[in-house]
């Protein structure tokens, strides 16, 4: 598949984006010249991406105003192939806002319902169909990509209130819990856990299974501290440590909601999640996976070389984001199709 590239937005925004696009791709083409790669395990595609979204990221930092920093995000947009195999539809309910992605050939009965990433206060719509794309054609299921209430505007718990809500609302419209998977990206694989603990907790019929992509697990920083700065990854911990301040006060940050580090996990389904092994996050993430697997959860965890934060999203562009992908695939196959045994790849 071969991105399209498009931009939206502000003549301002759009001529931003176009400077910068253009400025880290020469700089990173000129630096590979050089010295090689930045990463061994990067072609120029990963390399190039990351380059991008962080000095993307950095921009919208410095912006006063959150709106405008969420447009300027959304003015510069990497369409891959994958949009045009599946269909879209828009879903505007009382409390149940999102789209149906649909792919074009289904071949399966599993539902997804899917919670984007962002830090809870951004939502980029190119980004986040792109990879809700992606994961609907590796699973040929159907999927719906939930719009939650953002921070800082809205705080926690309005997060997950919106997401018990659409899950409600999809088992209201014949959902069948045995074919149910929930899904998330970073903030949204942390509401995927706080979801699925406050679905038992509820005593709520459980999904099959739950994915998290580089999951965010851990807002307290009373596992492992503040994240520490990674040249490879396209997030900062100053860019963490504003979404933990924008999605609730320090005091409520070691509630099991909010860190499902801290969470009894016992009687949840299985969790199956990835992350990149040179990605800011991996360290909570991975006490998280050892804590899980203390107390008897049924957690796999697989980490990916050199690879950073949701790098699933490049796609078909990087290898390793396709072998991601397909994974995904495989275990959502293995776990409710019951197609072969699940077992850890990586």
């Amino acid at each position: 598949m071969t991105a399209r590239l498009q931009f939206s937005g502000s003549a301002l925004h759009r001529a931003q984006s176009a400077a910068v696009m253009c400025r880290a791709t020469a700089d990173v083409c000129l630096r590979r010249l050089r010295k090689g790669p930045l990463c061994a395990q990067w072609n120029l595609a990963a390399e190039v991406g990351t380059e991008i979204l962080k000095r993307q990221l950095l921009i919208a930092f410095e912006m006063q105003d959150v709106n405008e920093a969420r447009s300027y995000l959304d003015s510069l947009a990497f369409n891959s192939g994958a949009l045009s195999k599946v269909g879209t539809a828009g879903v505007e309910q009382e409390d149940v806002n999102g789209s149906w992605i649909v792919p074009n050939k289904i071949d399966s009965d599993v539902t997804i319902l899917y919670l984007h990433g962002g830090g809870y206060s951004f939502h980029p719509r190119s980004f986040y169909n792109n990879l809700a794309a992606l994961i609907a054609l590796s699973t040929g299921s159907r999927l719906f990509a939930l719009d939650y209430r953002l921070t800082p505007e809205h705080q926690f718990p309005a997060q997950l209130m919106d997401a018990a809500a659409g899950y409600r609302w999809l088992l209201s419209e014949g959902v069948n819990p045995r074919k149910f998977v929930v899904a998330g990206d970073s903030a949204g694989g942390n509401l995927t856990l706080a979801l699925l603990l406050s679905l038992r907790d509820s005593k709520l019929p459980l999904p099959a299974l739950a994915v998290c992509l580089s999951p965010a697990t851990d807002f307290s920083g009373s596992t492992t501290g503040e994240p520490v700065d990674s040249e490879y990854d396209w997030i900062t911990p100053r860019m963490a440590l504003k979404w933990a301040d924008w999605f609730c006060p320090q005091e409520r940050r070691s509630d099991p909601l909010v860190s499902p580090v801290n969470a009894d996990l016992r009687g949840l389904p299985p969790i199956y999640i990835q992350a990149g092994g040179s990605e800011i996050l991996l360290p909570s993430i991975q006490v998280f996976a050892e804590r899980a697997k203390v107390q008897g959860a049924d957690v796999i965890l697989e980490t990916w070389a050199g690879m950073n934060h949701d790098f699933q999203a490049f796609g078909e562009e990087v290898p390793q984001s396709a072998e991601a992908i397909k994974r995904i695939g495989e275990v959502i196959a293995s776990r409710i199709q019951r197609k072969k045994e699940w077992a850890s790849a990586v």
